[in-house]
């Protein structure tokens, strides 16, 4: 099939278009109207139709694969693997939805999980879909600050949380900081459920914390029946950050992502059931949500709950998972990818990878340098995608379901099916041309999977993100990017990552890529930096593959050198990073995304403001210490 044709279709005969889509998964009453969009930008999708994402997960597989594995875990911090059935996976969430109804958790109730990789978590938001419960997972781990203001934006009647998680072989308590967050809050809920994996002692609250455990085997026979939802209803509320610091609460719909996912993992991911599906995000991210929990099993698939990290207990450990379990489909990070670029190559020769089809890598820009080397590593296809915790699933990428399309080294792909994608002059809202820098934004309707508004906050949702582009009502996605004349997409960066340089505005990710491309180099982050004569300048962080280079100053300044004369050759001067300093690693969120706006506060010397999020505190005081060096 001609994908052109079956994307052009999607835009222009929506209605038609999406019923197909629709068939997808199980509705309980069918649909009466495809699409309302009477108040946009609110668009509302399979309008009174009813349906439920935990059946579609999980219900409708027991009787034709009810033995079939459905949600394997594996912990190399723990040394636990653990796998479920689609039958047992179906008494676990009853169990758990039983507990839940006898804690007063009814529909339209928020359930705010607070825990690590583990298959409570995983129960616990089905459990929360199956009777109609709002989930809003927040990642584990999180400071009690940032905690405590999304519980009091949710509003949750229950908290379900656990005694600890564990990374790189450190355990992390988490109920010291629930305490915490729940002394700082001003809408506190009144139990809190604690599943208890014995790795730390903790103290319960009396009258407040129930233990999972005893409850559990109370509800063993439990048989909860669906809850049939109006495709419209609110299934969860995922933050993100926001430009503010206020964290925004993404509201998603239940019939429009059933369907967005279950389009997606035929025509995008190409899974089938009885396959195995290996997604190496958390739960607290919208990866999680949409490809370790809730898309795999809605296509029938099992799906791999990994705890650990990609080096641990060495650097093949992905891959063996990969044999072991025969994955057929695989969705990983480019960060993960350049953790391993590290790492001695030999392990991706290791392992028997022949059930492997592909490997999807997103989450942020994919450098051609990393691309080629894990493909070449491995000897499989690596499929980009670009996409947005608000928008749930992918907006650029090759729906390789549909035609076997090329992948271009640098871009994420075209279009999705649905996203009527438009490139757009930031000051004049026009269109422009191929190989011209716009920034990328989407037509209304947003399609089904798509956020339907701002938790609580309509106007934030509209204010946001259709008001920023002048005479237009567009999505905004914030980012930079380029079309070729084949319709591939080239992301740039954010637009508040531009750096103005003497009038010349540059998009990150350009820098970036070219210094990436160096032999030495295994990754950096550019930011721009404020400078008297120019405005800013662009002042790059890099992480050399091995730290022997540049032991001795002297080493530094000729790879610094050799840097800034690549940048040269490959951009033009004006581009070229006014100083690149080595570090050992970037100061990164713990989903992989490099915090460039503390990096520029570092280099101006002013506060780098909340920094809940970030994966190792220490990486912030290499980068002091790489300033302070040289100046």
């Amino acid at each position: 099939m001609n994908y052109s044709a079956f994307h052009r279709r999607s835009i222009d005969d929506r209605d038609a278009f999406w019923t197909e889509q629709a068939s997808l998964i199980d509705w309980n009453a069918p649909v009466q109207q495809v699409l309302d969009n009477s108040r946009p930008p609110f668009a509302r999708w399979f309008v009174g139709g009813t349906t439920n994402l935990c059946h579609n997960a999980i219900d409708r597989w027991v009787a034709s694969q009810g033995d079939a594995p459905a949600l394997i875990f594996v912990s190399t911090e723990t040394g636990e693997e653990r796998t479920y059935s689609f039958s047992e996976l179906h008494r676990e969430v009853q169990r758990m939805a039983a507990i839940l109804l006898s804690l007063g958790v009814t529909r339209g109730d928020r359930v705010l999980i607070y825990m690590p990789m583990i298959p409570e978590a995983t129960f616990a938001m089905l459990a929360c879909a199956r009777i109609g419960a709002i989930h809003s997972v927040v990642f584990g781990g999180f400071a009690s600050v940032s905690l405590a203001s999304r519980i009091d934006d949710a509003t949750p009647k229950l908290i379900i949380s656990a005694d600890a998680g564990s990374r790189v072989g450190k355990t992390i308590p988490y109920k010291p900081l629930l305490d915490e967050a729940i002394t700082l809050c001003e809408h506190a809920p009144q139990r809190v459920l604690m599943v208890d994996r014995g790795l730390v002692p903790f103290t319960r609250v009396a009258g407040r914390d129930e233990d999972y455990g005893a409850l559990r085997s109370q509800h063993l026979e439990a048989q909860v029946p669906i809850t049939w939802l109006e495709s419209t209803e609110v299934s969860y509320i995922l933050y993100t950050s926001g430009t503010t610091g206020r964290p925004k609460g993404v509201q998603r719909d239940v019939g429009g992502y059933a369907v967005a996912l279950a389009a997606s993992m035929k025509h995008i991911f190409c899974g089938n059931p009885r396959e195995t599906y290996f997604c190496t995000s958390d739960i607290g991210w919208v990866v999680g949500h949409s490809y370790i929990v809730y898309g795999p099993l809605i296509a029938g698939m099992a799906t791999v709950l990994y705890e650990g990290t990609p080096i641990r207990p060495d650097a093949g450990i992905l891959w063996q998972l990969v044999e072991r379990y025969r994955v057929s489909v695989m969705f990983s990070a480019p960060t993960a990818i350049r953790v391993l670029k590290k790492q001695d190559p030999a392990w991706l020769k290791r392992y028997d990878l022949s059930s492997l089809r592909s490997l999807f890598l997103a989450g942020e820009p994919l450098d051609e340098p990393t691309s080629t080397w894990i493909s070449e590593g491995i000897g499989k296809p690596i499929i980009d995608n670009y996409w947005q915790t608000e928008t749930g699933w992918p907006i650029l990428t090759l729906a390789r379901g549909v035609q076997d399309m090329p992948a271009r080294l640098g871009s994420p792909g075209v279009p999705m099916y649905g996203y009527d994608v438009r490139l757009l002059h930031e000051q004049t809202g026009e269109p422009v041309g191929p190989n011209e820098k716009g920034v990328i934004a989407i037509a209304q309707p947003l399609p089904p999977g798509c956020m339907q508004t701002i938790w609580g906050d309509d106007a934030r949702f509209v204010n946001t993100y259709f008001e920023s582009i002048p005479g237009q009502q567009v999505y905004s996605t914030f980012d930079w990017g380029i079309r070729d004349e084949d319709g591939y997409y080239f992301i740039l960066g954010r637009t508040d990552d531009v750096i103005n340089v003497a009038g010349h505005r540059l998009g990150t990710r350009e820098i970036e890529e070219s210094i990436n491309g160096h032999p030495a180099v295994a990754e950096c982050a550019v930011v721009g930096v404020a400078d008297a004569l120019k405005g800013q300048v662009a002042v790059a962080f890099a992480v050399v593959r091995d730290a022997a280079v540049v032991a001795q100053a002297d080493q530094r300044r000729a790879l610094e050198g050799q840097v800034m004369a690549q940048v040269d050759r490959q951009l033009g001067a004006v581009a070229r990073p006014s100083r690149v300093y080595f570090v050992t690693v970037l100061p990164k969120t713990r989903s992989g995304k490099v915090l460039r706006r503390a990096i520029q506060a570092l280099c101006e010397g002013r506060d780098t403001g909340d920094l809940a999020t970030i994966e190792d505190p220490g990486a912030l005081d290499g980068l002091r210490q790489a300033l302070t060096a040289s100046s």
